[in-house]
């Protein structure tokens, strides 16, 4: 029969023994958890998870259709399998936005967009303003108003003084944009207060409006032999309308048509993770079914560009 110190001298080697074996099961599982997290870094952000790609989506504008009533140009711009429409205020020939609130009013043009399962992407208001359409704009869904900045190209050491009035200016649209749930998109365009990559670098520094930011139109900037992407990625997330237009006479303007690979326009895109639509654009009016066969071509040649920039 064990003594009471030798008793107690055992049972504290069986607490040694028991102590020191949960340490290395602890170890183990720590061991574990940590191989685990490795394995979970190593497979991305979320384990055995994808991550999910940027998607393109696309839109045309009506202008396009100028000489036809707005009810063939949905039609025709849903049959190509655009997802949103651009609408057009007198330009030319295009009455769209003005014979739409005037005739259908906003339930009637609502009406007519669903038909054609569209969406509103934008009203472009370059030679109305902005207010005359800000109601029409809410009671559609909402989207993106798209007009110019200012006449006459500033000095450099103006730009900024310029650009700080500009927006201080916008305050009352960007209000008229907040009550009906829209955006204010400025083009940038030749000899114009937003025309240069230094121009586009001030006012995104200068706004601070959510309800604000650029229409950005690669025809303009190839005037001056600036980078498309580059000037994507100094927008960033204040891009709001992005025309996929190049600078080329009549057809060619437009995407797949003209020498410009939009490629890497495509993928700068997909890096600031641009939220609305690519809007293959051009001026001048071809017969309809010439405008939808060069659309047509144009929209699969940007489909091909995403593609090659974010993988199938």
């Amino acid at each position: 029969m064990c003594s009471g110190p030798v008793r107690r001298e055992r049972a504290m080697e069986g607490v040694d023994k028991m102590h020191a074996g949960s340490l290395v099961s602890r170890r183990r599982f720590l061991g574990g958890l940590a191989s685990g997290a490795a394995l979970g870094a190593a497979a991305g952000p979320a384990f055995g998870a994808e991550k999910k790609r940027w998607a393109m989506r696309m839109s045309t504008s009506s202008v396009h259709y100028g000489s036809l009533p707005i009810e063939q140009a949905c039609e025709r711009i849903a049959n190509l399998g655009f997802e949103a429409i651009d609408i057009w205020a007198n330009f030319g020939k295009c009455k769209h936005l003005d014979d739409a609130a005037e005739r259908l009013g906003a339930e009637g043009l609502k009406q007519l967009l669903s038909k054609h399962n569209l969406k509103v992407n934008a009203f472009s208001i370059y030679t109305t303003g902005y207010e005359p359409y800000a109601e029409l704009l809410g009671k559609v869904g909402g989207g993106v108003a798209v007009r110019g900045s200012q006449g006459g190209e500033p000095a450099p050491e103006d730009l900024t003084k310029r650009m700080k009035a500009f927006v201080e200016g916008l305050k009352p649209s960007i209000e008229l944009a907040e009550e009906h749930d829209s955006y204010l998109a400025i083009e940038n365009h030749g000899g114009a207060l937003l025309h240069t990559h230094d121009s586009l670098k001030a006012f995104v520094d200068i706004n601070t409006s959510k309800r604000l930011g650029v229409a950005l139109a690669p025809f303009h900037l190839q005037s001056i032999n600036a980078p498309i992407p580059e000037a994507i990625r100094t927008v960033g997330k204040q891009l709001l309308f992005f025309y996929a237009w190049q600078n080329q006479p009549g057809i060619a303007q437009l995407p797949g048509h003209g020498p410009t690979d939009f490629t890497p326009s495509i993928q700068a895109l997909a890096e600031i993770g641009y939220r609305r639509y690519v809007n293959p654009f051009m001026h001048q009016e071809p017969e309809p079914d010439a405008m939808s066969a060069a659309l047509k071509k144009s929209r699969e040649y940007l489909m091909n560009c995403y593609e090659k920039a974010v993988g199938k």
